[in-house]
């Protein structure tokens, strides 16, 4: 009798292979947690940018709001003269004369008070001041530093920004 029957292997076993059982498991594993690890850094770079950019487009708003209100002291020369915006601290309010004829010092009042509902609805946790200042790079929301000192009158926009504990600020000084 002729057989025609292959040897016999045992099951699992292949030709070359010898022990080296599981090693491509381990292969795929170890790329999966560098891919991983390595995805989890690009998050957070784009998290990190993102961030970077919202706070550059706060200072860019904070720039312009300065500069607007620089723009209606220098509208306001008569009042401007008069020292009707050398110190425009604390919580503004409307004067009530924009329907009717405003005086120069009513109209500063109001730029004042119109000026701060625009920083308030552009920025977060936002306010301004305009004042007198010696040293214009100093001061919070709560306390401007404006010593009343010297000729500088500058225009202070204060905003929070999302995870800083001091606040942001911007100082556009106004030559009338």
């Amino acid at each position: 009798m002729c057989s025609n029957r292959l040897p016999v292997r045992s099951i699992g076993a292949r030709p070359g292979h010898g022990g080296a059982r599981g090693y491509l498991l381990i292969e795929v594993l170890v790329s999966i947690i560098v891919i991983s690890i390595g995805l989890l850094g690009l998050a957070q770079l784009h998290a990190v940018a993102v961030a970077r950019g919202t706070s550059g487009l706060l200072r860019s708003k904070a720039t312009e709001l300065g500069y607007a209100m620089a723009d209606r002291i220098r509208a306001n020369q008569v009042g401007a003269s008069a020292g009707a915006y050398a110190n425009l601290t604390g919580v503004p309010s409307d004067p009530g004369c924009i329907t009717a004829s405003c005086t120069p010092a009513q109209l500063a009042a109001y730029d004042y008070f119109e000026w701060n509902q625009e920083i308030a609805a552009a920025l977060p946790g936002g306010s301004g001041v305009v004042c007198i200042d010696n040293t214009p790079d100093d001061g919070t929301p709560v306390n401007p530093a404006c010593d009343g000192i010297g000729t500088m009158m500058v225009a202070k926009v204060f905003w929070s920004e999302k995870g800083q504990l001091v606040p942001s600020y911007f100082v556009t000084p106004v030559r009338p």
